[in-house]
């Protein structure tokens, strides 16, 4: 990285947090430190690249890397000529893969400088699905056109290509350690693919809406997916044991509009403390709940910041949000002893 050099992009202003959505969230009034903007416009994703850098990307079309901890912007990539609709790294090292409405992926790398280093070419609709295997040879895109696809990485050859009839792609997410790729469409439907052989092996039950979003769990066994909804209706998010595929656990309910994203929140080193899980919504809010019981221990709302549309957690303690409004927010997570939680947003970039 050391090719690449740093543009530091900090003002002194501040703006204040709003109060919590209800009286039993933990959340007090706090400064938060604005940074300047790291996109111009809405961002639609953001994900994590090391334990100091996040990538994101937005309606400007700039895939842009971030020291999220210094209020940085390290590096901006442009290729894309329509927004990005996703980011993903490649665990260990610099590989960055951006997805956008001009039906195409770019590959990128921070060690060597800032043109793509490939081009996946082949989708006839805007790519929502993008997702880079364990062992970093293939990656899976999925789109609106119906297809996913499997791609060698090294040639930027699609390998295998299999289209579904009324398949919009979502999201895309790979199972740890496995063959096995998840995909969440507008549908209803949650389907798991065989990349040996890239044919579904499993369908789950079908939802009451469109499912927006998924993640693995880092052991492998539990899927979370989040769903479109509106009054408080279809709105949840879902867990679900991979070990039994379809076999639902139970449902995190307290969004009133479409829930954009939910993640599972990594573990402390201690082991000590609940599983959690994180949901985003377009009712502005952001929640945590424990994984296991479905209780709602804390709820962050980011009153005119718009639909928040992604998450990432890069370590127990902080996490990233990204919204149409106001840009990225650095929330803080703070686990109490009794199970409260505390969540505040420390800065927004």
């Amino acid at each position: 990285m050391g090719k690449v050099q740093s543009r530091f992009r900090k003002r002194s202003e501040l703006y204040r947090a709003s109060e919590p959505e209800k009286p039993g969230s933990s959340i007090t009034d706090s400064h938060v430190v604005q940074y300047e903007p790291a996109h111009r416009g809405s961002i639609n994703t953001v994900t994590n690249l090391s334990a100091d850098l996040c990538v994101s990307g937005g309606t400007d079309q700039a895939v842009v890397v971030s020291d999220w901890k210094q209020g940085q912007m390290f590096q901006s990539f442009q290729g894309h000529n329509r927004e990005v609709t996703k980011v993903a790294c490649y665990p260990r090292s610099t590989w960055i893969f951006s997805a956008s409405r001009d039906k195409t992926v770019l590959m990128w790398d921070l060690n060597q400088g800032d043109e793509a280093i490939q081009e996946f070419c082949g989708h006839q609709l805007v790519v929502n699905g993008l997702a880079i295997s364990p062992d970093g040879r293939k990656l899976c895109t999925g789109s609106r056109d119906n297809c996913m696809c499997l791609w060698d990485i090294e040639s930027a050859k699609c390998e295998l290509r299999h289209n579904i009839s009324r398949n919009l792609v979502t999201h895309v997410c790979w199972v740890p350690g496995s063959s096995a790729v998840v995909q969440t469409s507008e549908d209803k439907t949650i389907r798991i693919w065989d990349s040996r052989v890239w044919q579904v092996t499993n369908t789950f039950p079908a939802k009451q809406y469109i499912q927006t979003h998924c993640d693995v769990s880092d052991n492998g066994n539990y899927l979370v997916s989040s769903s479109n909804g509106f009054g408080g209706q279809g709105c949840e998010a879902t867990l679900w044991d991979l070990r039994q595929p379809g076999c639902k656990v139970v449902e995190y309910r307290g969004h009133v509009q479409t829930t954009a994203c939910s993640v599972f929140l990594p573990s402390l080193p201690s082991g000590s403390g609940s599983s959690l899980v994180a949901t985003s919504s377009h009712d502005s809010s952001v929640k945590v709940w424990d994984q296991n019981s479905a209780v709602c221990l804390a709820t962050l709302s980011l009153d005119g910041a718009g639909p928040l549309v992604s998450l990432a957690a890069g370590d127990p303690s902080n996490m990233l949000c990204a919204s149409f409004n106001s840009g990225l927010h650095h929330i803080q997570l703070v686990q109490a002893s009794g199970g409260e939680m505390d969540v505040r947003v420390v800065a927004r970039f």
